[in-house]
Formats: structure tokens, sequence, C-alpha cells
């Protein structure tokens, strides 16, 4: 089952009843982890340009799309390496600022997963 997300702000994401003051991922089972961001945090020195490595393990075999939430101000960016990847598995992504993933995320169907980033 999907877990909705109940509310976002800068700095913290709410999933079902649970806060989160961390960038997390949604698996397609539904779980919630904390983001890896020091796999693109190590190619580009931001956590803002998501690499190859953080996309590899980010997509899941089965997942019918991948909504990532860009931030509060929208600052995060596919690097052209995890996009290319992302297009070879046939997995459509979203990109959006994260308040506006959130509803996405609320609103779509299917199996999904989701990386939200929660500051900038």
């Amino acid at each position: 089952m999907k877990p909705k997300i109940a509310d976002t702000s800068f700095g913290s994401i709410k999933v079902g009843k649970h806060v989160f003051e961390h960038d997390i991922i949604i698996r397609l089972d539904g779980r919630v982890e904390k983001r890896k961001k020091k796999l693109s945090k190590s190619i580009f020195g931001t956590s803002h340009t998501l690499s190859f490595d953080e996309i590899k393990y980010v997509y899941e075999p089965g997942a019918e799309g991948l909504i990532i939430g860009t931030g509060q101000l929208g600052m995060v960016k596919l690097s052209e390496e995890a996009s290319g990847y992302l297009q070879e598995q046939g997995c459509p992504v979203t990109l959006l600022p994260t308040p506006q993933a959130a509803e996405a995320w609320n609103a779509a169907q299917g199996a999904l997963i989701g990386l939200f980033h929660i500051t900038c």
C-alpha cells in the first residue's frame, strides 16, 4: 500500500503519521527510508544533482514511474547519466517542487517510487 504524504514544509515531510526531518525515498512496497545523499554529493559536491549511482540505488525493477520532489524551491535536478539510466529502464520520471510532488504522489496510481528533498 502506497503511504500518503500528509504535509511537507522546509525541513520536514510527514508520511502517514510519521514526520521525517531528512530527505526520504518511498519504496515500491511503501517502506520509507532515508535518502543516501552521499551517493550524489561525493560526485557533484552537492545533493542537488542526482547522480547515476544514487538513481541506480533508488530505482527498483517493476517501477512504473519515479516522482522526485526537487525541494521546496525546486533546486534538485537529474544528471544526464541518471536521466539516461531511467530512460533505459523504461521508468518515466516526474520532477516537481516537493509540495507539488507530494500532491502528485498522493494522486498517482501504480507501482511508483518517490524521492523527496525537503529543504531548498
